[in-house]
């Protein structure tokens, strides 16, 4: 495994790991072998990123974790987005950002398969929990349809929170997050932000 990159700008990561000019001028960051994209910017899509490769970038920043666990999520997320037409590379991506990498730590625990801090607010709401890992991943991703998109869902709901995002389709982008499924004015940034470590790991590899 490589070292974990620092949570650092893209530009300055490219200056490091590529010698490139730190005139601010970015290089190509396209990714052979994802289609030539670069990061998502948008919630719905699909994602260019193999389970493998998920779960490869996640465990360079948790070593520690269940390496077959993370295939697994990193599978369930893709079958789960490809039935709502959700961008699994950002959903993956907000769960390692909401989880710590599965570090929880917070109010939501690893038992509840609450992989989006759903439902979380304080002590006396600690989260939604969930009877499995794939119905704890099918509820988040929904609840991002929720966010991204007016069309209804493909799937039986499992969400339950999914009717109380108004108007639907309300934060279309990864940067739209920011103050609506946060409060943080900063969520969007650091998920973009993640989004772009994952991509730099996938072409470093």
């Amino acid at each position: 495994m490589k070292k974990a990159i620092a949570l650092v700008p893209i530009a300055a990561l490219a200056v490091e790991a590529f010698g490139y000019p730190s005139d601010g001028s970015m290089p190509d960051l396209s990714y052979p072998g994802y289609g030539g994209s670069e990061p998502p910017t948008h919630i719905m899509g699909t994602g260019e990123l193999s389970a493998d490769l998920l779960a490869a970038f996640f465990m360079d920043n948790n070593a520690s974790a269940d390496e077959e666990r993370v295939l697994l999520l990193a599978e369930l997320y893709i079958e789960e987005c490809a039935v709502e037409g959700v961008n699994s590379d950002v959903a993956f991506a907000q769960m390692c950002l909401e989880t710590g990498f599965l570090r929880f730590g917070g109010l939501v625990t690893e038992d509840m398969n609450n992989f989006c801090g759903l439902g979380a607010t304080d002590p006396a709401h600690p989260g939604l929990c969930f009877p499995d890992e794939r119905t704890g991943i099918r509820a988040h991703v929904q609840h991002l349809k929720a966010y991204g998109s007016t069309e209804p869902l493909a799937g039986e709901q499992v969400d339950p929170r999914f009717g109380f995002v108004s108007p639907r389709g309300r934060s279309p982008t990864v940067m739209s997050l920011a103050g609506t499924w946060a409060a943080d004015r900063q969520y969007g940034e650091k998920l973009a932000e993640m989004l772009d470590r994952m991509f730099l790991y996938c072409r470093l590899e």
